[in-house]
């Protein structure tokens, strides 16, 4: 059985990825609670460990490649246009969560739907550990 996360790596991980950590645990009371009589024990985490993260919101982009064009021949992009990119088949994809680099990829199609299996993890420069 793998080891649950500690709190500190999903910390590190939340704001690797430009989150707030103590954001994404609960949302702020809209007026002051009252303080409890004794102390409250925190509610057990549920037994998949992650499932806190599930409504946290980031931003997923894979490039395939890059293009230059003059605006005028995006304009003139339709349905079915072919745009060739700065980037040979079987070159890796970059993946990027909220705008920062984080993977390279390579491209495969599962069950008719394109899908990205992850060959490199790109390590936090060392100014951000």
């Amino acid at each position: 059985m793998p080891d649950l996360p500690r709190q500190e790596d999903i910390d590190e991980l939340m704001r690797a990825l430009g989150a707030d950590p103590g954001k994404a645990a609960a949302p702020a009371p809209e007026k002051p609670a009252p303080l409890p009589a004794e102390p409250v024990s925190p509610p057990p985490r549920s037994e998949s460990g992650l499932d806190f993260l599930s409504d946290v919101d980031v931003n997923v982009r894979i490039e395939l490649g890059t293009a230059r064009m003059h605006v005028q021949d995006v304009l003139k992009l339709g349905s079915g246009s072919v745009v060739p990119l700065e980037s040979l088949v079987g070159d890796p994809v970059n993946v990027f969560v909220n705008d920062r680099l984080v993977a390279r990829g390579e491209v495969l199609v599962v069950n008719e739907n394109f899908a990205v299996r992850i060959t490199e993890v790109i390590p936090l420069p060392k100014s951000e550990k």
